[in-house]
């Protein structure tokens, strides 16, 4: 009978959030959800990178479209991950989010100058706003540096609620990208629920 405790049957996965638990309050047996018990630990971490370098804009701030892909050869996802179109990002469900990015530069042989990648979200899946971004000066003509930025957002509404990655530059500065290993990439941790 399966409402009698025997431990017969295993359960072989997480439990549902409806799946109930026996415990003792003060001696008195009670039932609890597993969604009034369970959480701790990461539940959702992605990283996604650029593959190929990307001469940057200089005539404004443009999204970064092409040439993303997940991390693939150094782990595999916890959790749905992120999806991703044209350089927009969408999150697998509502949360506190921890987003964090790497930029690496390099100069093109011509001219010092500065590079900057931003972290930029929308409330409404239109207009975009910062959150923050990296500027990297390439001292020298083939000089090398790397920026970082993060930042946490609390995501309420997946349908609307995004983020891109965008960058500029005052010359053709070579941002790096590699499909091997992480030159310029964003890491996604879901903390918790928001």
């Amino acid at each position: 009978n399966n409402n009698i405790i025997s431990g017969q049957t295993e359960l072989a996965s997480e439990p549902a959030d409806t799946d109930e638990f026996l415990v003792s309050d003060a001696g008195t047996l009670k039932r609890i959800d597993y969604s009034l018990i369970k959480g701790g630990g990461i539940t959702m971490a992605d990283q996604w990178r650029l593959t190929a370098n990307l001469t940057m804009a200089t005539s404004g701030v443009t999204t970064i479209s092409a040439n993303l892909e997940r991390n693939d050869n150094q782990f595999d996802k916890i959790g749905t991950g992120m999806t991703e179109s044209s350089g927009i990002f969408t999150f697998p469900e509502t949360g506190i989010y921890l987003m964090l990015v790497q930029a690496a530069v390099k100069g093109n042989g011509s001219t010092s100058s500065f590079a900057s990648v931003h972290l930029q979200r929308t409330l409404n899946n239109s207009s975009y706003s910062y959150l923050g971004q990296t500027v990297q000066e390439v001292a020298i003509t083939t000089g090398y540096n790397a920026g970082f930025v993060q930042a946490i957002m609390d995501v309420t509404d997946t349908a609307n609620q995004k983020i891109k990655l965008t960058q500029d530059a005052a010359v053709a500065i070579q941002l790096m990208g590699s499909t091997n290993d992480n030159r310029t990439c964003i890491t996604f941790l879901k903390l918790g629920d928001t």
